[in-house]
């Protein structure tokens, strides 16, 4: 299993379409805390229905079945088989009937578990993600840069995908941890700088230019513009979302037609990643022929691609004291995210022993998280919309299961009877995350939009992408620590426990929206102000 659960790239896709709703980019008025709002301009294409289908039918094949979560189980299962038992001693098999369930490879100059092993290598990926979004994903909202850059890495993901075709022997395992790496990376960066196109598309729909003609002309209010644009908007988006998710149920059901009839086929798991990779390049090649050129302003002078990016994050780290609700959110997510990302990826470690890397299990598990989370995602929309529930409350529940996952974990420290360890539990596990922690993501995103400044949106998502993926970094690297220390994956939970819990108190208490969304209103008026 992933990394990261399933509704990744809704979650992904919907924190950019938020960032992205109002466009508003760092003036090239010297003063860095001064910021100018775009002009929106009325002479870009308009959307034609194959590019929207176009659009729509990338989100359904770029679903992350294969760079989330097959990759994961081949890189684990080929170290698994290299490795040996350190109990044994070396020359000893991990996967034999005696194995006394450590299996460790050669790393460095000794060894190291193949457990911290697939930590490290999500460590290593989550830190080039960070990399990546601090220093060029801003950079996509200028000029054609975001095009080709989208291109480049969707190819670098397509490419890394079909080259896991050499992964068929347990000495390949360190190609493996490379190319896991690889296409985990290029991966996440597909859904940000393909997310970043939304708000342009969304802008120039028939029926949001013909909004923006009666406004012009003065035949509806601003308030109604602003709430017709606004479910425009949605509506794009919740189809884009419907269409990565089920991509990712149709994608595992067409794996069942490799896994079933070719079981004894030891290339079987090879095959899978081709077809997976294959739906995808289907799918998302037509993007790239039917979009229309829409390219963004241009770079400010005196700025350079690398650099934006960096000059955008500094210039929102100041606003700190004038909006402290904001940030305390932002430091408790931050610690949130660590959190449940490294509990997903100690728990799929834990699954992969238990169920031996066998893709056709995973399918399964997978399409029990996928189909629920699905109908969790609808089924939560619906009931905070019947009976309009804030959006902290709702989220609050969502933490509140984001705290006993790896809490039930630790009951596997002191008894084998629960704690993942059953098969059961691992049913019971991607369901319950299907059912609650598809609609975490979507409520992060939500609770961080109502404490961004208007209009400075993209500036603030990109604290906020930066948080959720830069604390990545930190989790994995402490856990694998600890797995290294007692030979023990269910020693690991504690921690995250202790983590999930402290993050969740703070935004309990210590979040007012209300009061946070007035700062922010308050000081976004006050720069606009400024730039007048």
């Amino acid at each position: 299993m992933s990394t990261s659960p399933p509704s990744l790239p809704s979650a992904l896709h919907n924190e950019v379409v938020q960032a992205e709703d109002i466009q508003s980019e760092e003036s090239s008025d010297k003063d860095s805390n001064q910021i100018a709002i775009l002009s929106i301009s009325n002479d870009e294409p308009l959307v034609t229905r194959r590019e929207l289908w176009s659009y729509y039918l990338y989100c359904n094949g770029d679903n992350g079945v294969g760079p989330l979560g097959y990759t994961q189980t081949l890189f684990q299962g080929l170290a698994t088989a290299a490795g040996y038992d350190p109990v044994a001693g070396p020359g000893s098999s991990c996967l034999a009937t005696t194995a006394s369930g450590q299996c460790v490879v050669p790393w460095g100059g000794g060894t190291k578990s193949v457990s911290s092993v697939v930590l490290i290598a999500n460590g290593i990926s989550f830190a080039i993600m960070t990399a990546i979004f601090t220093t060029i994903g801003s950079a996509a909202d200028y000029g054609t840069f975001g095009r080709w850059l989208l291109f480049a890495v969707t190819v670098v993901c397509w490419a890394a995908q079909y080259a896991c075709m050499a992964l068929t022997t347990p000495n390949r395992w360190v190609l493996a941890m490379v190319l896991y790496i690889l296409g985990f990376v290029s991966y996440g960066a597909t859904l940000v700088f393909f997310s970043a196109l939304f708000p342009r598309l969304a802008r120039n729909t028939p029926h949001a230019r013909q909004l923006r003609e009666k406004y012009e002309n003065g035949e509806i209010s601003p308030e109604v513009y602003e709430q017709e644009e606004s479910l425009e908007k949605n509506r794009i988006s919740n189809i884009s979302t419907a269409h990565s998710n089920v991509g990712y149920v149709v994608t595992l059901l067409l794996n069942l037609t490799l896994l079933l009839p070719m079981t004894n086929n030891p290339k079987v798991d090879n095959y899978v990643l081709v077809l997976v990779t294959t739906y995808w390049v289907v799918l998302g090649i037509w993007w790239f022929i039917l979009q229309e050129p829409r390219p963004g302003p241009n770079l400010p002078a005196g700025e350079h691609y690398t650099t934006i990016g960096w000059k955008q994050i500094w210039a929102a780290l100041k606003t700190y004291k004038h909006l402290p609700y904001t940030f305390v959110y932002l430091f408790s997510f931050f610690l949130l995210a660590d959190g449940l990302n490294t509990t997903g990826t100690l728990v799929s470690i834990c699954q992969n022993n238990k169920f031996s890397f066998s893709f056709l299990q995973n399918t399964y598990l997978g399409l029990s998280q996928a189909i629920t989370s699905t109908i969790s995602t609808l089924a939560f929309w619906y009931i905070q919309r019947y009976w309009k529930i804030s959006t902290k409350k709702m989220f609050v529940v969502t933490n509140v299961v984001t705290i006993l996952i790896p809490l039930w974990g630790m009951i596997g420290i002191w008894t084998e009877k629960l704690g993942f360890h059953n098969v059961w539990e691992f049913w019971a596990y991607n369901i319950v995350f299907g059912l609650f922690q598809a609609p975490y993501y979507a409520f992060s995103q939500t609770m961080m939009a109502e404490l961004s400044p208007p209009g400075f949106d993209n500036m603030f998502f990109g604290l906020f992408g930066l948080s959720n993926r830069a604390s990545s970094m930190v989790g994995p690297n402490v856990i694998q620590a600890i797995i290294e220390k007692t030979g023990n994956n269910w020693q690991g939970f504690p921690f995250l426990f202790a983590l999930c819990t402290a993050a969740s108190l703070v935004i309990w208490f210590g979040v007012d929206v209300t009061k946070g969304r007035r700062d922010a209103v308050k000081w976004a008026a006050e720069q606009r102000s400024h730039t007048h």
